[in-house]
């Protein structure tokens, strides 16, 4: 059989749970003997959640997407439109000239004294050098720290899933897959991030290198962020997620909207045996792919702080590399220089006027 290049190919989802098991799930978040003293209020929660899963009751609260949507009748969620016209407004006091230049420092490690390793990281330390440029330059400096995931209640971001890659028209801008609360993926941080993202003249990201990669909270943010480059800011369009609307859209000619498009950016990154070179290249070219422009050679910092030496000291290794200090100053001094010239028009990327043959 021939299949048409549009097909929506089918059989990986193995249904949903079964009763028993559902109730189980539902009920290991009660799992303190304190709370069996409302064991019979449990039960009926545990129902009302039951019937919510099994109708896909994904977005409760709905309204009228309205005009400037292509299908204005169209029931949309209400906590993503309340998203969507944040990110809008966010975007419009970005570029008037006369905001202060923002700076987004963000804290990619998972570690913190909040939690099992019960210290501060050296990823947080050296923002604070950052922070401390990007305010000495009357620049806002919007502090996101990631480790927030590790202790912080509720504090979730979930994992992306993947829509883009069935047809980039059904991967909303901003995501509409979260939250979904007929399968409890609530308290979705995100919403608040892209906002971070969105109001931000550039954007300094400082990480640890955990196994030669990024740590777990950072790939997370930046999995949920493929929808800034190239996402559709309209679901009504794809009539929610309609796979075979949005593969149709998307083949009609798909112009990929680079929402993130212009900021400057530096990086930070550090390790203490190996990997560094990689993660940096790896969240520059990410970075890159999204339309935003490095500040120079001097905004892309990888060293190894303690090289070799005891987990146990690597605080104090820090505290003895004054030299990665500097250079960590000099990262947050090539964005600071950077950023007026890009809002004034003055920095000129060395790719501007080039047209992408594969906008993809």
């Amino acid at each position: 059989m021939t299949r048409s290049k549009l097909d929506v190919r089918s059989g990986q989802y193995a249904g949903q749970l079964a009763r028993g098991t559902f109730r189980l799930r539902f009920m290991r978040r009660f799992y303190d003997p304190a709370f069996q003293v409302e064991s019979e209020a449990l039960d009926r929660l545990e129902a009302i959640a039951w019937e919510a899963y099994e109708g896909s009751r994904k977005a409760p609260l709905t309204v009228k997407a309205g005009p400037g949507y292509a299908d204005a009748d169209y029931d949309m969620s209400v906590e993503w439109k309340e998203t969507h016209d944040r990110l809008a407004r966010a975007a419009e006091i970005q570029r008037q000239p006369g905001t202060r230049s923002r700076v987004l420092v963000i804290i990619g490690a998972a570690r913190n004294d909040g939690t099992c390793p019960g210290e501060v990281s050296k990823s947080w330390r050296l923002a604070q050098i950052v922070r401390q440029e990007v305010e000495s330059a009357d620049m806002q400096a919007d502090m996101l720290d990631l480790s927030r995931l590790t202790s912080e209640y509720q504090y979730q971001i979930h994992p992306c899933k993947g829509c883009v890659s069935t047809a980039m028209p059904l991967c909303h801008w901003p995501c509409s897959c979260y939250p979904n609360h007929s399968l409890g993926q609530d308290n979705d941080a995100m919403s608040e991030i892209y906002e971070q993202w969105v109001a931000a003249h550039g954007v300094i990201l400082v990480a640890p290198t955990y196994w030669y990669q990024s740590p777990s909270v950072l790939k997370l943010m930046i999995d949920r962020l493929v929808c800034a480059d190239g996402g559709n800011p309209d679901p009504t369009s794809t009539g929610g997620k309609d796979v075979k609307k949005a593969k149709k859209m998307e083949m009609d000619g798909w112009p990929y909207p680079k929402h993130l498009v212009g900021r400057a950016y530096g990086l930070v990154v550090h390790g203490d045996v190996a990997g560094i070179e990689d993660q940096r290249r790896a969240l520059g070219d990410w970075l890159d792919w999204m339309g935003l422009v490095d500040a120079g050679a001097s905004s892309r910092l990888d060293r190894y702080i303690g090289y070799y030496k005891p987990y146990a000291t690597s605080h104090a290794e820090l505290d003895q590399d004054t030299a990665v200090q500097e250079e960590v100053r000099n990262v947050a001094r090539a964005i600071v220089n950077c950023v007026p010239r890009l809002r004034a028009g003055t920095w000129a990327p060395v790719a501007a006027g080039l047209h992408a043959p594969r906008p993809k």
